[in-house]
C-alpha cells in the first residue's frame, strides 16, 4: 500500500485544509474498524491526515519525504503506531464532529442535556366528563423541582461563581491510551453539571441539587371529546434532576366509564329508545336521556321498529362544536291483551 500521505488520501499536493479534512472524514468513515473497515487502512489514513492537517509535519514531508518526530528526530511515515509513526502524540479533539456522528460519544456540540424520566398515570373519568372535558386533581410522589431555588441549586439571595473545577467551561477531558493513539474525551464536569457556574451558597432547602423528593399536587385538564386508552402530555411534570438536565413530563392514560344508556360512535351519541305500537302508528312525545338531562322527542306518525331519529348537538363535544345524539327506535309488541283490545285490533284488521 502507498505510503505517500497525499495519494492515502486522493487529494493534490496543493491541496487546502479544507479538502485534506472532507477527504479524510469521507475515507474514516468508509474504513473506520467498528464500521467493518480495515483496521491497518484506517491507521494509514489517520497517519497520512495527521501529516497534511499539521503545517510542521506536512512542510518536513514536502521537502524531505519524512516528518518531525517530537520525541527524537525525524522519521518515515508509517501507518502504524509505533515509534517514529505519524500516530505519536495525535490528538482527536478536533475530530469531534466526525466520531460524534459515528458513536454520539465525542464533541461537546453533540452532547444532549440529561432528561428526567417520564411518568404516566392512569385517569378514570365518567362517560359525561369525557363528552365535556373535566378538570382532575392528581397527587404525585416524586423529585420536584426545589421552589425555594426553582432548581438554581442557590440561595435566592446568593449569586454564582465560576466552577474551579473546570475553570468555567462545563466540561473535562480525559485522555484514553488506544492502539490508535491518544484519544481526549470531552464530557459535562460533575460539578457544574456542565453549567460552568457553582452556586456561592448552597440553597438550604435542596442543599444545592436543584430538587427536592415530596408530593406533588396537580390540577389538570382533560380536554373535551377524549375517549378511552388516550394519552395526554402534561409538559414538564415529570420527574425533576434539578441541575442536570430537564424535567420529565407527565402522560395521562385516560379510562372512561361506560353508561349503559349511550354508545359513542365517533362524535355521536347512539341510545335505543323502546315506544309501544300505538305511539309508533299515531305518533307521540316522548322524554329521552341525553348527557345533558331528559329532552322532550317527537315520534312521527307510522315509525318503524328501527327507525332512528336525530336530535342536534346532543353529541360529543369537540374544537369544532357538538356532535349529535341518535335515538334507534325499537317499537315493542305487546305479550298481554285484555279480551276488549283484542277485539279492537281485530276489528281494525291492520295488515301491511
Amino acid at each position: 500500500m502507498d505510503k505517500d500521505p497525499y495519494k492515502i488520501l486522493g487529494v493534490d499536493k496543493n491541496a487546502g485544509k479544507d479538502e485534506i479534512k472532507r477527504a479524510f472524514r469521507k475515507l474514516a468513515h468508509e474504513h473506520h474498524p467498528d464500521k467493518g473497515g480495515d483496521q491497518e487502512r484506517f491507521k494509514e489514513i489517520n497517519g497520512a491526515y495527521q501529516i497534511l492537517s499539521d503545517d510542521k509535519k506536512r512542510q518536513h514531508y514536502d521537502q524531505f519525504g519524512t516528518t518531525f518526530d517530537q520525541a527524537g528526530g525525524f522519521g518515515g511515515f508509517s501507518g502504524g503506531a509505533g515509534p517514529g509513526s505519524a500516530w505519536q502524540g495525535m490528538h482527536f479533539e478536533d475530530l469531534g464532529d466526525l466520531f460524534g456522528e459515528m458513536f454520539g460519544a465525542f464533541g461537546g456540540r453533540r452532547r444532549r442535556r440529561a432528561r428526567g424520566a417520564d411518568i404516566q398515570i392512569d385517569v378514570r373519568i365518567s362517560f359525561k366528563e369525557s363528552v365535556f372535558g373535566v378538570e382532575k386533581e392528581i397527587s404525585l410522589s416524586k423529585n420536584n423541582t426545589c421552589e425555594r431555588c426553582g432548581g438554581e441549586g442557590t440561595e435566592p439571595s446568593s449569586s454564582m461563581k465560576t466552577c474551579s473545577d473546570c475553570d468555567g467551561s462545563g466540561t473535562r477531558v480525559t485522555t484514553q491510551h488506544t492502539i490508535l493513539g491518544s484519544v481526549q474525551r470531552r464530557t459535562a464536569c460533575p460539578t457544574c453539571h456542565g453549567r460552568g457556574q457553582v452556586p456561592e451558597k448552597k440553597c438550604i432547602a435542596c442543599d444545592g441539587f436543584g430538587v427536592q423528593h415530596g408530593r406533588k399536587i396537580l390540577r389538570v385538564e382533560i380536554p373535551a371529546g377524549v375517549e378511552e386508552g388516550m394519552k395526554i402530555r402534561v409538559h414538564g411534570q415529570g420527574v425533576a434532576i434539578g441541575l442536570a438536565g430537564e424535567t420529565g413530563d407527565l402522560y395521562l392514560h385516560i379510562h372512561v366509564a361506560s353508561d349503559p344508556r349511550f354508545e359513542r360512535v365517533g362524535k355521536d351519541i347512539y341510545i335505543e329508545k323502546k315506544i309501544g305500537f300505538t305511539q309508533a302508528a299515531m305518533g307521540d312525545e316522548v322524554d329521552v336521556d341525553t348527557v345533558d338531562g331528559k329532552v322532550k322527542l317527537k315520534i312521527p306518525a307510522g315509525t318503524q321498529s328501527g327507525d332512528k331519529l336525530r336530535l342536534k348537538g346532543k353529541g360529543i363535544q369537540s374544537g369544532r362544536g357538538r356532535g349529535d345524539q341518535i335515538v334507534v327506535i325499537k317499537v315493542v309488541t305487546p305479550k298481554k291483551l285484555s279480551r276488549k283490545q283484542k277485539h279492537l285490533l281485530k276489528d281494525l284488521d291492520l295488515r301491511e
